[in-house]
């Protein structure tokens, strides 16, 4: 039995929310506008209600409006595609055993610069050890976060380290058993509604809507780990696996659906 929506998928979304999660989950993020307010309907938001969030995240530089009506992300939105897509993809660089380290080296700072550090610490998967000293194994690619790395070095200074128990060290900075622990039961969920997505259960969009950002939201969750710090049933690879398949059904269906409701609406106003 499919477990409540609250249990798993997390509380529900705003029409401002919907529309960005409708527009994460697109690569490239770039939507009709009549693709959203329609997406809008099985959420159960009224065309107003998207229309009016559509235009608040326009206002608030969230998103931009191109040409015949299409938006896309932009600005910390569209960085977040960035993570959730490297999330995704797991690319990981063979790790020699060190850790990067950062220590902040600035002064007072205002309480914007602070905010940026920290989310671009946090954007290439640092953890704070403790005020002002950030670190992760060293086996991403830095230069996957050109403009991250750009900011810490304005505010701190990098070293590179290696502890005496990096596994221990790696299970206190991480909830890795936790994190495992969600993976399996989104998991467990997308199995339950691959079925009928691909037998065209109209009806499932809703819910995997919702299961499908709270796995994009998950992956971002992911600490990135080389092989060697990971929990022996560590689900990262498994759920990346099964996602691929729960989103192929989905934008399967979805992509009919929008398709059928454009060309019933279309006939309704001749």
């Amino acid at each position: 039995m499919v477990q409540e929506e609250s249990e798993i998928y997390g509380r529900s979304l705003s029409a401002r929310s919907a529309m960005a999660s409708m527009l994460l989950g697109t690569e490239p993020p770039v939507l009709p506008s009549y693709a959203l307010v329609r997406a809008g309907e099985f959420l159960g938001l009224s065309e107003g209600a998207v229309r009016t969030a559509l235009s608040r995240m326009a206002a608030s530089q969230e998103v931009i409006r191109g040409p015949e009506g299409t938006y896309e992300l932009t600005g910390d939105l569209a960085e977040r595609q960035h993570r959730q897509i490297a999330s995704r993809s797991a690319e990981l660089q063979l790790w020699s055993g060190n850790w990067e380290m950062w220590v902040i080296t600035a002064g007072a700072r205002e309480s914007a610069e602070r905010a940026r550090l920290r989310s671009s610490a946090m954007e290439m998967r640092l953890v704070e050890l403790r005020d002002g000293v950030w670190l992760r194994p060293d086996n991403l690619d830095a230069g996957r976060f050109p403009s991250a790395v750009q900011i810490l070095s304005e505010q701190a200074q990098r070293f590179v380290t290696q502890p005496d128990r990096d596994d221990l060290l790696a299970a206190q900075l991480w909830d890795l058993e936790g994190w495992s622990a969600v993976a399996e039961r989104l998991r467990v969920e997308m199995t339950l509604w691959i079925p009928r997505l691909r037998a065209g259960d109209t009806e499932a969009l809703r819910p995997g809507f919702l299961l499908s950002a709270a796995v994009l939201r998950h992956y971002n969750a992911d600490p990135l780990l080389p092989r060697e710090l990971l929990p022996r049933e560590w689900q990262g690879d498994r759920l990346r696996r099964d996602y691929d398949q729960f989103d192929a059904a989905y934008r399967n269906l979805l992509g009919r659906w929008l398709r059928a409701s454009t060309e019933t609406s279309d006939f309704e106003r001749t």
